[in-house]
């Protein structure tokens, strides 16, 4: 009888329920720990507990987001309710009032926005407009490789302006582009296709930092700015802080993706066709389409107008603008189109995160955890560029364990208002600001950010071959962050 050769591969160790009991019993931990309540409340303590419980299972995706979301609203519920009240420590804050602080979140306006963000790009998914865009500007830049990656680049710079979503942006882009490579007979596995995905997949993280309405994590931050200084910051402000820097990082992953990765050919014949294939099975404009750039041009002049021509805020006239899209006959899309194209899920995270952050400043325990981390180092006595370099490298490194910028921002952004308040001589929205920059980086690793686990589905290249154009644009983002710090930010009045 034959005897099997063939040895099977072990089959992996499931250690998710291992990271769900440690994720309980770091919360039990940190809310058994002996505390007189003097210099942290009972319920800042808890929330400490369900902030580090809410990491533990971010880092590990144990489960899912919205999974983990609904049961940090359970133990804020339970855990704060049966704390002693922040004001009348002598009775309990009782589960009504936990709930409510629980739900918080959920009434923010920044999460209308990313509602109707998420409906925004829907509309372009339903219509295929973002993909005729970009089909349109790569049919510009012609077939040669380095005029390729240009449009990569390119394409992901005009989606973010109008696509207020990182995945949707990078679902347009990465199939046509592996169409291209496709028509020159090339492999998905190809050097051409790597080129081409990476520089697209970091382009847009790019433009995540360049405009405000380009990522969810970017309304998380100014979320918990508009609670603890009660101060909005407008696109257009947004735009003059950020947008420099992302064309100078733009320029940057040009000429290093060119240098990185050589391709099998400096021309891909056929290329041209393939996109103005694809161009005519999209057909004419379609009413639907003409619509929507209608609509699309305007938010963009009203975002980029607020405060200066009219007195309505991003989010106001987004709802508006989604409002008019629904609409019978005149709108894009009804109502079983655009909501079976959303992701609910993400709203749930979203304001979840915000209800998180907002307990641990109203409960001191952000001002808590940032004295933790951050106290021993004094950066209350140093120069506010050297308190920027510390933060930015800790910020940097802590993104490597996280999936998505929206939790970490809503991990990370309460600890530095806090710390932002403790700083003389510093402006600080502007402090907190430039650290959600930094959160928007994601460039090191495919796990770093879902538009990236997007394009390393494609199969289109490796962990190494990302971390290799990851590497020089973290250093270099490092660089400008302080270099923009020392100059342009304070010239600007944003530090």
């Amino acid at each position: 009888m034959a005897t099997q050769t063939a040895t099977s591969e072990p089959k992996k160790r499931n250690l998710k329920p291992l990271w769900i009991f440690l994720a309980f019993a770091a919360l039990i931990v940190i809310a058994l720990l002996p505390n007189d309540g003097s210099d942290l409340p009972v319920a800042g303590q808890r929330a400490l507990g369900i902030l580090a419980f809410a990491v533990i299972l971010w880092v590990t995706e144990a489960v899912t987001y919205p999974i983990s979301s609904m049961m940090i609203l359970a133990l804020t519920a339970i855990l704060l309710g049966l704390a002693p009240g922040l004001e009348d420590p002598s009775t309990m804050m009782g589960t009504g009032e936990s709930l409510k602080m629980a739900l918080g979140g959920f009434s923010s306006s920044s999460v209308a926005l990313v509602g109707a963000a998420l409906f925004l790009a829907a509309a372009m998914q339903v219509t295929n407009l973002h993909k005729r865009i970009a089909l349109w500007i790569l049919s510009l830049v012609g077939t040669k490789t380095k005029a390729l990656v240009f449009g990569a680049i390119l394409v992901s710079i005009v989606l973010a302006f109008f696509v207020p979503s990182a995945t949707a942006r990078a679902g347009a882009v990465v199939p046509i582009l592996l169409g291209v490579v496709a028509a020159f007979g090339l492999a998905k596995e190809s050097k051409l296709a790597a080129l081409l995905v990476i520089t697209a997949t970091q382009a847009v993280s790019i433009w995540n930092i360049g405009i405000k309405t380009a990522a969810a994590q970017n309304l998380v931050a100014l979320g918990f700015i508009h609670e603890a200084f009660d101060v909005d910051i407008s696109w257009g402000q947004w735009f003059i802080f950020a947008a420099p820097f992302s064309i100078i990082m733009s320029i940057a992953l040009f000429f290093i993706m060119i240098k990185l990765i050589k391709p099998e050919t400096d021309d891909v014949t056929g290329g041209k066709e393939v996109i103005r294939d694809q161009l005519k099975e999209l057909g004419p404009l379609k009413r639907t389409e003409i619509t929507l750039i209608i609509v699309s041009l305007l938010l963009l002049f009203f975002w980029a107008t607020e405060g200066i021509a009219h007195p309505f805020d991003s989010t106001t006239v987004t709802i508006v603008a989604i409002a008019f899209l629904l609409l019978p006959k005149i709108g894009v899309y009804d109502w079983k189109e655009a909501s079976s194209r959303i992701d609910w899920g993400t709203l749930i995270v979203f304001a979840v995160g915000i209800s998180l952050g907002t307990i641990l400043l109203n409960t001191n325990g952000a001002a808590w955890l940032s004295d933790a981390v951050f106290g021993s180092l004094g950066l209350d006595t140093m120069p506010i560029l050297a308190t920027i370099a510390l933060v930015t490298i800790f910020n940097i490194l802590i993104h490597l364990g996280f999936a998505s910028a929206t939790s970490l921002a809503s991990a990370l952004i309460p600890v530095f208002i806090a710390l932002s308040v403790t700083l003389p001589n510093v402006d600080h929205i502007g402090f907190v600001l430039i650290q959600q920059f930094v959160i928007c980086f994601g460039f090191l690793l495919p796990v770093s950010a879902p538009q990236n686990m997007l394009a390393y589905g494609t199969g289109a290249f490796t962990t190494k071959d990302f971390l290799k154009s990851g590497i020089p644009l973290t250093v270099l983002g490092y660089i400008l962050v302080l270099l923009f710090s020392a100059t342009y930010w304070q010239w600007i009045g944003l530090l």
